[in-house]
């Protein structure tokens, strides 16, 4: 079951020949950490401290006790978990027992969680008895009857209820003394075998699973913590769900260089800013959304960040202003990952890149990794051309889990994975994405990019924040609605939005025809991407109800 779906013996000898892949698992990466810098700390939550040494001990635990319960090779085991120390550790105790992991959304309800527990057949599942006063025991109980497979329920903390296994007492009982120190040697997973796997957000339906093999991740993290200069002085913060692509770098990255690691268990802006100062974070991974809540606090300038130097920015494009302001203001570089679940992460933005580069470009791919445009045929397209991106190289993904048929629908037999994202090469090689394809806006025999549109209102100094969205139009086919969060206190009208993009340079079919003015661009359960989909309904049934 551990089998890739995607990977053949030949690609990953290829892999290893060629050095893009290694040999090492990520539990070896946590227990020489514990043997190099065994007082040092690895890992911190709001409740709990713990060294390298600590927290191989804990891991070791986890794995024997998951073994004693009766789990077996390539059984799965569910998180359902907010950013914890928890979360850490029973991935590496997975993974070193030979037990298969999915880290689930916190913000999952009854429908998206059973079908994950029922499509991918967990055998356990761990939870907080209650996180942002909703009871996940309860919804868990809801539906255990109907999941004949999920055997385990595990709970985190001091309050467990009666059928539950209690994690702290897990990490509370001295089982490595039962044990040979050899126990669980050579029961873990080989690093080109699936370990792990991840759900994407289901945004446009129910989630998928994704296979993922330590040494593909491990490649992509090595590149990331070599050229962010990342070291053991770093303190690399989770600020964003430990399922989503900004953690990339608090869970691999900071380990491959002996890095501290702080975990913010519920994001808001003012505690996330009081972290920053208290544990004098020197980086972390962030969606836009949340920059822009931290720096549009009205106590952002009270805080010391001055121990920042790496920002993260993945999941979207990061406000440029915003961004400039940032580096200027506070000090560090901000830089960009470009990927998705379903395939990794093989593009991103140099340490030491202009900052133009940084912030308006994704950067290039990792070493060893390619990247094609492609019209609607598959051709590539030309110079400074927009098409679709595809991408190919060792950090990618083995498929989906137990689904031949839609690993095939977007990865080609060669490799190449079909991202569905829309850019244009610079003249050096950076990637500039224009757009989603399936959000890019025909209106008559035009196209029209959000992302451009975006980019340029966001630097307007009345706007916080834009989202550009296709709405319905009967002789055009589709138009551009301007879904508009102008800054505190300030006024934006439509005249001064055409005004301000046509002395930008915007060509007259791109002009937004409707600007809609919001509090706030509402987000994705979990992600907190804008849910433009929910937007373009929101305009349609306005459009509707005007007739």
């Amino acid at each position: 079951m551990s089998k890739p779906t995607r990977y053949t013996q030949e690609l990953m000898d290829e892999y290893l020949r060629k050095g893009y892949w290694e040999h090492t698992t990520w539990p070896e990466v946590w227990d020489r950490n514990a043997g190099n810098y065994p007082d040092r700390e690895a890992i911190v939550d709001s409740q709990t401290r713990l060294t390298w040494s600590q927290a191989k001990k804990l891991i070791d635990r986890l794995a024997l006790g998951l073994l004693q319960l009766g789990f077996k090779r390539d059984d799965l085991l569910a998180l359902q978990l907010p950013n914890s120390v928890e979360v850490a550790l029973l991935r590496l105790a997975c993974e070193k027992a030979g037990i298969l992991c999915l880290p689930a959304l916190a913000a999952l309800r009854q429908r998206e969680l059973e079908y994950i527990l029922r499509n991918v057949e967990a055998t356990g599942i761990v939870i907080p008895l209650e996180f942002r006063n909703f009871n996940h025991f309860q919804m868990v109980a809801e539906i255990r009857a109907r999941l004949p497979r999920l055997r385990h329920v595990f709970v985190t903390g001091d309050n467990v209820p009666e059928g539950a296994v209690s994690i702290q007492a897990m990490l509370s009982r001295p089982l490595e003394e039962e044990y040979p120190p050899d126990y669980l040697r050579g029961r873990g997973y080989k690093s080109n075998e699936i370990s792990w796997i991840s759900h994407t957000s289901g945004s446009t339906g129910f989630p998928k699973f994704v296979e993922i093999a330590a040494a593909a991740r491990m490649n992509m993290c090595r590149a990331f913590a070599e050229d962010w200069r990342m070291t053991g002085d770093d303190i690399i913060a989770a600020l964003s769900p430990h399922t989503g692509g900004p953690n990339v770098i608090v869970y691999w990255s900071a380990a491959l260089v002996g890095a501290k690691v702080v975990m913010m268990e519920n994001f808001g802006a003012e505690e996330a800013l009081k972290l920053i100062e208290r544990e004098k974070v020197t980086g972390f991974g962030f969606v836009p959304t949340q920059l822009i809540m931290m720096m549009n606090h009205p106590d952002f300038s009270r805080y010391d960040l001055s121990s920042m130097r790496l920002w993260v920015c993945a999941a979207g494009a990061p406000p440029y202003e915003l961004c400039r302001k940032l580096e200027e203001k506070i000090g560090g570089r901000v830089v960009q990952i470009y990927g998705a679940v379903d395939w990794g992460a093989g593009v991103f933005t140099r340490f030491d890149s202009s900052q133009e580069e940084r912030l308006l470009t994704t950067g290039k791919p990792i070493h060893g990794h390619e990247i094609r445009l492609v019209d609607n045929a598959g051709s590539e397209v030309g110079p400074g051309e927009v098409g679709e991106v595809m991408l190919r190289g060792p950090a990618a993904c083995a498929g989906y889990y137990r689904n031949p048929e839609m690993t095939w629908e977007v990865w080609t037999k060669d490799g190449w994975y079909k991202t569905g994202d829309l850019a244009r090469l610079d003249g050096k090689g950076h990637v500039i994405l224009v757009g989603r394809k399936k959000d890019m806006i025909k209106r008559g025999g035009e196209n029209i990019y959000p992302v451009e549109i975006e980019t340029m209102l966001e630097t307007h100094p009345r706007v916080r924040s834009v989202a550009i969205v296709k709405m319905p139009d009967l002789m055009m086919g589709e138009k551009a609605c301007a879904y508009v969060v102008p800054e505190k206190g300030q006024e934006f009208t439509f005249e001064e939005m055409v005004s301000f993009l046509q002395k930008n340079g915007i060509a007259a079919f791109k002009l937004p025809e409707r600007l809609e003015l919001v509090e706030a661009l509402p987000l994705t359960a979990g992600i907190q991407k804008v849910d433009k989909a929910g937007l373009e309904r929101q305009i349609a049934d306005k459009l509707r109800a005007e007739v």
